[in-house]
């Protein structure tokens, strides 16, 4: 076979690049290490685009990507949710300073890594692919209104199930003290 034909037979974007190059053997070997120029498809990605979607709907709230294999959300830059990308194992962390020891026992959760876990952040994996998503919502919106400022948390409905917390009225000011009238004893 020429090197046309095996440019012809294959789909490969990286195997014309190889022969593109002047070789006359197809390395495999090569095309393994350089990788798949498509993202293979995992049963939890429509799980993540909900999730992620949800999450953007917060005011403030963007993605950022602060290393690979990672799509998080954020508010003014500050994280709320870290969150796997699409193709890769489902995995979240969210801060949960209400909920986090309840969350804990749940399986598939721990505490998370690089000391966050000692501040209420928690981690969970869903192997399975079975992802409870309305639960991960909960957890998006607790861990957006631990993180986010307080401006933007206002903004934002309250909790259900949490009572609406009274405003704060002023007290009324007292009168200042009267002086007593001071007598030098002799």
């Amino acid at each position: 076979m020429t090197r046309q034909e095996r440019a012809n037979h294959t789909n490969s974007a990286t195997a014309r690049l190889v022969l593109e190059r002047g070789r006359d053997v197809l390395d495999l070997s090569m095309i393994a290490r350089m990788g798949s120029t498509k993202k293979r498809q995992s049963p939890t990605d429509a799980a993540l685009l909900e999730l992620r979607t949800f999450g953007l709907q917060y005011p403030g709230a963007h993605t950022k990507s602060p290393w690979p294999g990672h799509m998080d959300l954020a508010v003014k830059d500050k994280t709320f949710a870290y969150l796997s990308i699409e193709g890769e194992p489902f995995k979240i962390s969210c801060k949960l300073p209400e909920s986090a020891a309840d969350a804990l026992m749940l399986p598939n959760t721990t505490p998370t890594g690089y000391g966050l876990g000692k501040s209420g952040w928690v981690s969970a994996s869903f192997p399975d692919g079975d992802v409870p998503v309305g639960l991960l919502k909960e957890w998006i919106d607790e861990s957006y209104r631990a993180q986010a400022p307080k401006k933007l948390v206002a903004s934002l409905p309250p909790l259900s199930g949490t009572p609406a917390k009274p405003k704060k009225t002023a007290a009324p000011k007292k009168a200042p003290a009267k002086k007593k009238a001071v007598t030098k004893k002799r």
